[in-house]
C-alpha cells in the first residue's frame, strides 16, 4: 500500500460486525482519520491497534482536508472512518474525497455493515428499487414540504434521523403519508436491544407514543398501494 486513501466501513453498534479486510487495512495504514476523537479512540482500542488519528469533521474538512490529502499524496497510507457505518454516506468525507481524486490519490472503498440496508432486508417490502432521502431538513416547514413530494413517489422511501426527533418525524410522516401507510422503523440494529416495529404509520405513532424511545433508527414508508 502506498498513497491511498481507504474509505473503510465500521460497525453501526456491534463492533462484531467488521470485516478481516477492514482490520487489516487499519492495521496497515500511517493514520487514521475519524469524525470523532472519541469515538475513534474507543474503536481503536477495542481491537488493540495504536494509530495516529486525525479529526475531519463538518466543522474542520473544507479548512483541513487539503492538509490531510497532502500527506497521503507524499506516501502515507490513510483510512477514513465514520462514527458508524460507511464514510462519506451521511458523513462527511466527499470534500476529501474529491481532492485526493484531483491529486492523483488512489481513493479505495472497503465495505461492511450498513443502517441502511440493514432496515431494508428486514421489511416486507418489494425493494428492488427504493428512494433515499437521507436526512430531512431540520425546520419542520421545510421538513414537511420534502415529505409531501414523497409522498408522490411510487416506490419505497427510507427515511434517517437524529434519534431525539423521532416524534416529529411521525407526526409529519402522518400529514403526509396518510394513517395506513405501511412503514418499518428498524431500532438501534444489530445491538442486543435491537427492535423492529411494523404497522400503519398510526400504529408506529401508537406505539411509539405508549412506549418512547431515543436511540439510533432508520424508516422505511412502504410505496403506496396500486389502485
Amino acid at each position: 500500500m502506498s498513497s491511498t486513501l481507504y474509505l473503510v466501513s465500521t460497525p453501526i453498534g456491534n463492533y462484531d460486525d467488521i470485516t478481516l479486510r477492514a482490520l487489516n487495512v487499519l492495521k496497515a495504514v500511517d493514520f487514521i482519520i475519524c469524525e470523532e476523537f472519541k469515538t475513534g479512540n474507543r474503536l481503536l482500542r477495542y481491537y488493540g491497534f495504536d494509530k495516529p488519528l486525525e479529526a475531519l469533521n463538518e466543522h474542520n474538512e473544507a479548512r483541513d482536508a487539503e492538509v490531510t490529502v497532502e500527506r497521503i499524496k507524499d506516501g502515507a497510507d490513510a483510512a477514513l472512518i465514520s462514527d458508524a457505518g460507511t464514510p462519506v454516506f451521511a458523513d462527511p468525507g466527499a470534500k476529501l474525497v474529491g481532492i485526493a481524486l484531483r491529486k492523483g490519490v488512489k481513493v479505495v472503498p472497503v465495505p461492511g455493515a450498513s443502517s441502511l440496508l440493514s432496515a431494508l432486508v428486514v421489511c416486507d417490502f418489494e425493494i428492488d428499487s427504493f428512494h433515499y432521502a437521507g436526512f430531512l431538513p431540520r425546520k419542520r416547514e421545510e421538513r414537511v414540504k420534502a415529505l409531501n413530494r414523497l409522498s408522490s413517489l411510487d416506490c419505497v422511501c427510507v427515511i434517517m434521523e437524529a434519534p431525539y426527533r423521532f416524534k416529529p418525524l411521525i407526526e409529519d410522516c402522518l400529514a403526509a403519508f396518510g394513517n395506513r401507510r405501511k412503514a418499518v422503523v428498524a431500532v438501534d440494529m444489530t445491538m442486543p436491544n435491537e427492535k423492529v416495529i411494523r404497522g400503519t404509520l398510526a400504529e408506529i405513532n401508537k406505539t411509539f407514543t405508549a412506549a418512547p424511545f431515543k436511540a439510533e433508527f432508520v424508516m422505511v414508508v412502504d410505496a403506496p398501494k396500486k389502485k
